[in-house]
């Protein structure tokens, strides 16, 4: 189901959007934590990216993992490229469930911190600890987003 798309691999067409969309929620996240003007304007847009990001990270993985199999079936895969693309496929692992944490920590920060703060409202401690969380997770999740895209490239470019 995630192997072609109109005859061409879907790996290569599906990641892209894992590469626009989980780093764009981790850039969004991060500022709805921090920036208290923009919460109003952008709190449907990170409730939406923080679905989607994930479902795009678990379509990549998916069919990068169906791509491989087809690859393997096809006897294209020398054993000595074999662990490129394994740790390849480690790496997508990770980023889809650091994508998956920042996409809950994104959720969090819709559902818990307001988008207008009350006037003379002081700050509850979730707000700081959400933004903290925020910060990693974005951080743990752009890192392997570059990892993943990384170690794919060198794969693809340094061949079989």
């Amino acid at each position: 189901m995630f192997e072609e798309f109109m005859g061409i691999p879907a790996h290569p067409l599906l990641l892209h959007a894992a590469v626009v969309f989980v780093p764009l929620l981790a850039l969004l996240t991060v500022g709805y934590a921090f920036v208290p003007p923009i919460r109003p304007h952008t709190r449907w847009v990170l409730g939406l990216l923080a679905v989607g990001a994930p479902v795009a990270a678990l379509l990549t993985k998916l069919s990068g993992d169906a791509f491989l199999e087809r690859m393997r079936a096809a006897n294209r895969v020398t054993p000595e490229f074999l662990p490129k693309l394994e740790a390849h496929q480690e790496f997508g692992d990770i980023t889809l469930y650091a994508s998956i944490g920042l996409g809950v920590v994104a959720l969090a920060l819709v559902r818990l911190v307001p988008p207008r703060p009350a006037e003379g409202a002081r700050p509850r401690l979730l707000t700081p600890a959400l933004q903290v969380l925020s910060l990693v997770a974005a951080a743990v999740t752009v890192y392997y987003v570059f990892r993943t895209g990384d170690s794919g490239a060198k794969a693809v470019w340094e061949g079989q």
